[in-house]
């Protein structure tokens, strides 16, 4: 009997919910959708299914119940699901004005107060801005590309028969953010850096309960064990006021900037976020998709080797070897628009905003999806394909800049795109010139926690004798 009236108090207090989140949903205007389960929302739903291979099984069961733009209820809030790159160019135009930037917690307390990412109104422009005059076309040209060469070749150098690629990858793109960030060489420093950093990165997008044990625990101690090694070494940097003045690296300027060690330390680790997950994912799914593609590993190839009859030895590349990399650019776009590391963004409503017949309420949660539009056939011809000849030229006239957004948009557009593109191709450069590869194992793309192939793309390398 208790268990029965037990059962029944469960039943009732969730019919209830669902009256409540009808109610709420007839009152407000807001877009179609569901509250799913009281407290966790549909969360696990949306966890669940992107363990699965599809890309997007959550947004398309949703789309194709309610449309492009619908209501759920996930990481403990109220959520707008936007898919519509019309909706999603007015959210990101309108950063500051009716939208702010806002992430699960579970996302926040692992980046810091201070990151970037979390950062609003005129601090976020004079941040913003400091870090593009680090990562634009002028400073790689003059001052980056010649480590960017030099330390992929290093690190190719070590590359002998079975290789992770999705972990040598990282460990590239790794130590290129620390030598770019802080001026720091790879190293025993370096490496214990990054071991823990990576524990950190599984943090992300988990539900975050801190007991001891779970993902999100471990996480939070990974963190504290990074922020305390880059503390010490801002620390270090300030006590040697002369090497302020001779580095031009990013915390010699957030030194001179007279920020607190807990403000760098948050902004560093942000960057470090940017500069390591998303470019080694692209560097490995490229490889990837060439090899599932022999033709566009051809076309790559050949460009490559044209590039390499022309330099004289081991004579690193410059900047123009790198404009003339066409086909390279068309094999990375496609890579972004197939892959989507970043799958979108979160934005919070500052006020009850209307667009295209609804609500989106003051202080709601909306999230603009990139990989939805990126993905839609609507937009792209056999969209779930990897097809890197559909760049050659522009996209068709019909398509809306916003239909192609893998960096963002508006005044929070990625500060390290253009950075992110050389490393990738100065990467597949070497690679493709230097060595022969074949897939060693089949792998396959999953898109949770992060996106990233599930057996880190194991891969056969043979150095070419010439090279």
């Amino acid at each position: 009997m208790v268990l029965f009236m037990l059962v029944l108090g469960l039943v009732s207090f969730f019919l209830f919910f669902l009256h409540l989140s009808t109610r709420k949903y007839r009152i407000r205007g807001l877009p179609p959708g569901s509250f799913g389960l009281p407290l966790v929302g549909e969360t696990l739903q949306l966890i669940s299914a992107y363990k699965a291979t599809n890309p997007e099984p959550f947004l398309d069961s949703r789309r194709s119940r309610y449309g492009n733009v619908f209501t759920t209820h996930v990481f403990g809030e109220p959520t707008i699901f936007s898919t519509d790159p019309e909706v999603n160019r007015f959210i990101l135009q309108n950063e500051g004005k009716l939208f702010v930037s806002s992430y699960p917690s579970s996302i926040s307390n692992l980046l810091g107060k201070h990151s970037l990412l979390l950062m609003k109104g005129s601090l976020h422009k004079k941040m913003h801005s400091l870090t593009m005059s680090f990562a634009n076309s002028s400073i790689i040209k003059d001052h980056l590309l010649l480590d960017i060469d030099r330390l992929v070749r290093l690190s190719l150098d070590s590359w002998r028969g079975r290789v992770l690629l999705q972990e040598e990858a990282k460990k590239i793109t790794f130590e290129l953010t620390i030598k770019q960030l802080m001026s720091v060489d790879p190293g025993d420093w370096s490496e214990n850096l990054r071991k823990e950093y990576m524990l950190l990165i599984e943090g992300f997008f988990t539900v975050p309960f801190p007991f001891l044990g779970t993902t999100y625990a471990r996480a939070i101690k990974a963190r504290g064990k990074v922020a305390e090694a880059l503390r010490e070494m801002v620390r270090e940097r300030k006590r040697e006021s002369g090497d302020v003045e001779e580095k031009k690296d990013m915390v010699a300027s957030l030194v001179r900037e007279g920020l607190s060690d807990e403000e760098i330390v948050d902004f560093l680790l942000a960057l470090l976020v940017a500069g390591y997950e998303t470019t080694s994912t692209i560097m490995t799914l490229a490889v990837k998709f060439l090899t599932e593609t022999p033709q566009a590993f051809a076309s790559l190839k050949e460009e490559h080797e044209e590039i390499r009859r022309k330099k004289a030895g081991s004579e690193p590349l410059d900047w123009a070897d790198y404009k003339s990399m066409s086909f390279t650019q068309c094999v990375i776009n496609e890579t972004l628009r197939v892959a989507n590391i970043i799958s979108g963004v979160f934005r919070r409503a500052v006020c009850d905003v209307h667009i295209k017949g609804c609500t989106i309420p003051k202080d709601w949660k909306v999230f603009v999806s990139f990989r939805a539009v990126h993905l839609d056939q609507d937009f792209y011809k056999d969209a779930r394909s990897f097809n890197p000849w559909r760049w050659q030229g522009t996209l068709p006239s019909t398509n809306p800049p916003s239909v192609f957004t893998p960096f963002g948009g508006g005044p929070r557009l990625c500060p390290g795109y253009e950075l992110a593109r050389v490393e990738i191709s100065v990467f597949l450069h070497y690679l493709v010139a230097n060595f022969s590869s074949v897939t060693s194992e089949e792998d396959k793309v999953v898109f949770f926690p992060t996106t990233r192939a599930l057996k880190r793309c194991p891969i056969l390398v043979t150095r070419k004798e010439a090279c």
